[in-house]
This record gives C-alpha cells, structure tokens and sequence, in this order.
C-alpha cells in the first residue's frame, strides 16, 4: 500500500490520471472513498490524489490527540504532495476537510494553485461553539463506549444527511456502511484532538482578507451551520466566488456529484486560464449609482 510520511505518521493515498494536480481532503465522516466520483471524473484531465487523514486507517492512527491539531491536519496535505513530488496544486476539501484546506492555503499559499472550500462551517459561529464542542464530545464518547456502528447509526441521519438518505438510499446505504467500518479510536482522537480544538473561522478574518489564492466556496443551501460562514469567507477572502446548491446538504459531492463537477471543474479551468480574478472593489459600492468622479 501506498503511504506519504508526514513526520513520522504514514497516510495512505491513492491517484489516478495525468495533468496538472488535484488532491482531495476528506471529511470526518468520509475517507480517500468518498472522492470516488471525483476521482472518476476528474481523472479524465487532472493527476487526481485522494488520501486517508491521520486516524482513518490504514492510514496511521497516532494516541497523541496532539497529532490532530488544525495545523497538522493541514500541513498533512503538503507531506502528500511533497512525497508525490508536487510543488504546487488544487486543493478540493469539504467540511473537516474543507477547514484543512482553506488553512493550508494560509499557510502554504505558494502551494496552492486553488482551493475548493466545500461544507465549511461546522463549530464556526460564537453563539453556537459551545453547543459544537459539547456534540463532538458527545459523539466521541459514543465511538468509545460502544463504537463506530453505534455512532453512525446516529451521524448518518444527522439534520444535514438526510438529504442525501432521501435521494440516493443506494450511495447513502455505502456512505453509512464506509462510515460504521471507521476507526473508533481514530474518529475519538479526530473528534478531541481537531474538530474540539480549531479555532472559529470569524477568529481568522485578519489572515482571510490577506488570502489572494483563488478560492471556490460552496454549501448546500439545507446545510445551515455553513450558510452564514459561507457568506463571511466570501467577504472576506478577496479572490473568492461562493456558490449555493439548491435542496442539498452537507455531503454535496456525493450527494449532487454531477453538479458539484460541473462547478469545480469549470472552476479548475477558469484558474488554470488565468482567468479568476479577485472582486472588483465597485461592487461593494452603490447599488443604484456607479462611482463618482472628484
């Protein structure tokens, strides 16, 4: 099996196709598996990388809740691709995957040709991070207690799941088989050691508005702890286009996976044309007049 070493814990990943380099970046109920439709997809035009994160073997599964932090999980991202021998690529990432993404395009500007920031929200709003952080623990108490089974049991009709459940029981039936088959220990340590820890996205304005990376944000418009931070990262982020998918939840692209391609890769090729610019500082003037001259 193929492994990246990113400092001493080993994270499995798999590509497919030749062009310029796309990696997804799962989210915590997800793993490598879930970019299946994309990497199909994508494979046609792009060198296509998807990877497990640290705690979903056969990536490792390190005891240290340390080895979770934001930091790490996003730097995971750079260890790939410098074993893959990749300077630079588009990064696709939806929810905890979505978060790794869009803080390694802070971190690692220079590396990142795009960044597809999908789902993104989770725990962000200060009115409700109380409520999150009491949730995650709760969840990872039950992946303790009585283990992955029984957690998605209940995270696979969660109020942003069940879209998908009522559109494709065949794909949700395998979303929900794939997530029961998860490292409970691995889910625990993710679930305190990251999701628990990283900091809210309305903390990092300051960082946000100095990002010129081309960004592509997107929700479904039934994801509701993502609406709102959708809007603030697309007012804040100077390169960002935001986009909304109608009737959809949180997992969007296995949910809706022909639009959620359609959007992305005509997104890849607009950057790759050059052709991304950032928001045109008229549009945040009048609505009704243009600017005036003095």
């Amino acid at each position: 099996m193929p492994h990246a070493d990113a400092d001493g814990v080993k994270l499995y990943y798999e590509e497919c196709g030749d062009g310029p380099p796309v990696i997804f970046v799962h989210e915590f109920a997800g793993d490598h598996r879930s970019w299946e439709p994309q990497m199909r997809a994508f494979s046609r035009r792009y060198r296509c990388i998807a990877y497990n994160a640290r705690g979903y073997p056969p990536s490792d599964v390190p005891d240290d809740l340390g080895a979770y932090s934001q930091e790490v999980v996003a730097d995971d991202i750079g260890h790939v691709l410098s074993h893959l021998g990749i300077e630079r690529a588009h990064v696709v990432g939806l929810s905890m995957g979505g978060f790794a993404t869009l803080h390694f395009g802070l971190r690692h500007p220079d590396r990142a040709r795009s960044l597809v920031v999908a789902g993104c929200g989770y725990g962000a709003e200060k009115g409700g991070r109380a409520q999150f952080i009491a949730d995650a623990e709760t969840v990872a108490t039950i992946y303790d207690r009585q283990g992955s089974g029984a957690a998605a049991e209940n995270y696979a009709v969660a109020a942003a799941r069940v879209q998908f459940q009522n559109k494709n029981r065949r794909g949700w039936a395998e979303f929900k088989q794939n997530l029961a088959a998860h490292s409970a220990a691995g889910a625990a340590a993710t679930l305190r050691g990251y999701q628990k820890t990283r900091p809210s996205l309305y903390d990092l304005e300051d960082r946000l508005r100095g990002l010129h990376v081309p960004t592509l944000i997107a929700a479904g418009d039934e994801d509701e702890p993502c609406l709102e931070p959708g809007l603030f990262l697309k007012r804040s982020i100077p390169s960002a286009g935001l986009s909304v998918l109608p009737q959809c939840g949180h997992t969007i692209n296995l949910e809706e996976p022909d639009v959620f391609n359609r959007l992305v890769l005509d997104f890849l090729a607009t950057v790759d044309a050059g052709r991304w610019g950032e928001r045109d500082p008229r549009s945040l003037g009048s609505t009704m007049l243009g600017a005036t001259k003095t």
